[in-house]
């Protein structure tokens, strides 16, 4: 079987910022290949740099030495290619938009033609199980909805890659089970590559087919799990030997992450 090929590709690299007082060194020597069709999941401590690895794939951030390739371009030319969606914390949907035009953002600042427009907003709303809710206005949503809305857009110019930050955090747990549940499908569905950073074990393990546990500053990759787990996951497989063996090893992860900075 032939590998398949790297979408996101970090060799040695390092991000340090200059605070005030001294440098923060955000990022230290992170290795990284995601390949095509990769669920990766990122997690760790708050302040180990997940999102700031995530935002300098985005080229939001910029790394300070090593390097890093998003589609084989540096992050620069893959964000002027729009090789990627971005899907927020918090939905971030402008209130004065109804859905589908919040859908519709990124497609007009590209210029796509009107009737192209309304059939990737149709299909993305599809996508996420929002078909009959385009003329709502978000503060008319719930807020697992608005999410939905927010991968809607992000999906809606079909990049192949998907940036996740945290998107789920902010919902119940029920709700929450029900969005990793449909991200599965959609998964599924439209075979992208996606990076999505958690705080949770349990939907680190459930999501994933790669999981980079990271350390406390400076942000360090500690394991990378490789997960036996099949593509096909109903929620209940979190009870299955397999799924919580994995989980014991994030949570090891974890706690020699922090060990090591004491």
């Amino acid at each position: 079987m032939t590998q398949a090929a790297s979408v996101v590709s970090a060799k040695d690299l390092c991000l340090t910022y200059q605070a005030n007082d001294a440098p923060v060194h955000a990022l230290s020597n992170v290795n990284l290949d995601v390949r095509k069709g990769d669920f990766v999941s990122f997690i760790g401590p708050s302040g180990c740099g997940k999102t700031t690895f995530l935002r300098v794939i985005a080229d939001l951030e910029k790394k300070t030495s090593g390097d890093i390739t998003v589609n084989g371009m540096t992050p620069e030319e893959a964000r002027k290619a729009r090789a990627y969606g971005y899907v927020f914390q918090a939905p971030a949907l402008y209130p004065w938009r109804t859905i589908d035009k919040n859908i519709a953002l990124p497609l007009e600042i590209m210029n796509y033609p009107a009737d192209e427009r309304q059939k990737r907003i149709a299909e993305a709303l599809d996508l996420v199980g929002l078909t009959g809710f385009e003329k709502k206005f978000p503060w008319q949503l719930s807020g697992g909805m608005q999410q939905r809305a927010s991968i809607a857009r992000a999906l809606a110019f079909d990049a192949d890659l998907l940036l996740m930050d945290e998107p789920f955090g902010a919902l119940d747990e029920i709700v929450r089970d029900h969005l990793n549940e449909e991200l599965l499908k959609l998964w599924a569905r439209t075979n992208k590559t996606i990076c999505f950073v958690t705080h949770s074990i349990p939907e680190a393990v459930y999501l994933s087919t790669k999981i980079v546990v990271m350390s406390p500053r400076p942000g360090r990759v500690t394991d990378i799990i490789d997960s036996p787990l099949p593509r096909e996951r109903p929620l209940d497989i979190r009870e299955s030997p397999e799924f919580l063996e994995i989980a014991h090893r994030v949570r090891d992860g974890l706690r020699a992450g922090h060990s090591y900075e004491h």
